[in-house]
This record gives C-alpha cells, structure tokens and sequence, in this order.
C-alpha cells in the first residue's frame, strides 16, 4: 500500500513511514522518527527526531508527538493532545534530558489531555479528555481529571466496566478484582 503525503506537509526524507500511512496537511515529521503502518497522522500535527509510532496509530489534529516519546500499535491520540519529555525545562538550560513515556497498544487518550514524561500508560487504558496523566495508568484503567485518577475499567472495545468487571456493551468479563474507589 502506498503512503500519502499531503502537499503541505513537512516530512523529513529521514523519517521511516510505512505502508498506508496517511500524512495530512501541515503535518510536521522529523528526521529518524518511526510511523508504523497504516496510521493516520491529522492536519497540523508535529512528530519529533526518534519519536516512535507503532502499527494503525490514529493522531488527531494538533498533536506533539516529542522525543521520546513511544507509542505503541492501535492507540488513538485525540485533538490537540500532548506529551511532554523533560522534567526540567529552561529555555536557557543546554543539557536538558529527555525522559521516556510509553503508550501501550490499545490506548486512547482524549482531547486536551497532557501526558507528562516518565509515565506509562498501560494496554487499552483510556484518558479522559482535559486529564493530566501525572503517573503510569494500569492496563484497561479508565482515568480523568487534573491530576488523573482512575474512575473505573474499560473494556477492548472502549466501553466503561459495570461494578462485576463485564462489558455491557460486548459482554466481556474482566479479572478485576473490584472497581476502583
């Protein structure tokens, strides 16, 4: 499958994009970043110098996708969201560090949302819209708020968990011990 790149993007010839992946208007690639296959990268998105982005990866518009940050296969990043790499940062400060983040598979986090560096956020987790994610997010955890705490579970498919742990849309039961307080 061939990759689309619209006319306005800036796409480094460095980046490593793979097949079917769709790179929209004034979208910004840099140099050494990875985009797996079959993403979608939105209008006015911006992905860094060895940012890293896995398989069917969908990035809303207005994204930052900073170095170091990895995302992995099947997550959504919605409108305007974003992470942040450095604990200290100084306009003024030469010998800043970049601090990982890892989005696993099956995550979505919501618009507005903030990710700040050093966090994971575990396998089809789920952010709230506006949250910011200020420590890791366990797998299927459902969390909001500023900072985000979790509220509950979700499901694969995205639905929140009843209070016995099973999906009301698609039945799934969980292993979970209990909701959250």
């Amino acid at each position: 499958m061939a990759i689309f790149i619209h006319p306005t993007a800036e796409v480094s010839a460095a980046a490593n994009i793979g097949d079917g992946t769709k790179i929209w208007n004034l979208a910004q690639v840099r140099e050494e970043c990875v985009i797996g296959r079959c993403c979608i990268i939105s209008k006015n998105v911006y992905i860094d110098t060895k940012a890293v982005l896995g398989d069917r990866v969908k990035v809303q518009n207005n994204v930052n996708i900073y170095h170091g940050v990895v995302v992995e296969d099947d997550v959504f990043l919605g409108p305007s969201m974003t992470f942040t790499n450095d604990f200290y940062p100084r306009a003024f400060n030469s010998d800043w560090k970049i601090t990982k983040t890892l989005v696993k598979k099956g995550a979505s986090i919501g618009a507005n949302a903030t990710i700040v560096c050093g966090n994971t956020i575990g396998e089809y987790a789920m952010v709230g819209s506006g949250s910011v994610v200020t420590k890791d997010v366990p797998a299927h955890a459902l969390v909001v708020g500023n900072p985000a705490r979790q509220i509950g579970w979700v499901c694969e498919c995205g639905h929140k968990l009843d209070n016995d742990c099973k999906c009301p849309a698609c039945g799934k039961n969980y292993p979970f011990d209990r909701q959250p307080n």
